[in-house]
């Protein structure tokens, strides 16, 4: 059955081009972002960990570790990292799971056989502190992730797991979020001093609270 939000993200141990881990252990209490790939040496992967590299310093500052996972050994995943920082301008600073019997794969229902019996599509998951899976995204094999729009919705996460907010379509950091139907009217002065606005009795807004 496919992982829905809510639920534990399954544990795993594994090789990684940064030596073997405990999936949840190397977590630790911070956020986490597992990203699959079909194979190695494949080109629309090789863009995404790049970008995923360049951005790291973005993750980092939002305590979130980026881990990928693809179907091939260690010893192709370094030859493929080689590829990365010559085609892509960067240097991987983050570790490439090894899968090769497909566990993870299969713990995270990454192959979806109607669209390829063997290789997995280009699953995101955002894992909260609590283990929890928090966020789902699966693209096809075709289409290349857009990871600063990842990186806006843990800005969302982390907000909203912080403050009775939600936020709305297309929001940026910085700009207004909308109360909780959770919140009262009542209580809004108190939880967000900033003042608010209310434009419908279910649609009331704020500005952003951490900022």
């Amino acid at each position: 059955m496919a992982l829905r939000i809510g639920d534990t993200a399954p544990n795993f141990q594994a090789d990684t081009t940064e030596g073997h881990i405990d999936f949840h252990q190397w977590l630790g209490t911070g956020w986490g972002i597992l990203f699959s790939h079909p194979a190695d040496f494949t080109p629309v992967c090789t863009t995404e960990l790049g970008a995923v590299a360049k951005l790291q310093g973005e993750f980092a500052k939002r305590n979130v570790k980026c881990v990928a996972v693809s179907v091939d050994p260690v010893a192709a995943h370094h030859g493929w990292v080689r590829d990365i920082n010559e085609t892509q301008g960067t240097t991987i600073n983050f570790p490439i799971i090894a899968d090769p019997a497909k566990t993870v794969a299969g713990l995270y229902d990454m192959i979806h056989p109607n669209e390829d019996a063997t290789a997995t599509v280009r699953s995101v998951f955002v894992i909260g502190p609590d283990k929890k899976v928090k966020l789902t995204i699966t693209y096809p094999m075709s289409c290349g992730r857009n990871f600063l729009e990842i990186l806006r919705v843990v800005d969302s996460l982390q907000l909203s797991a912080k403050y009775k907010v939600a936020t709305p379509a297309d929001w940026q950091d910085g700009q207004d979020c909308i109360v909780t139907l959770a919140v009262k009217d009542e209580e809004i002065p108190e939880m967000f001093p900033k003042g608010s606005r209310k434009v419908k009795s279910y649609l009331r807004f704020t500005p952003q609270p951490n900022k």
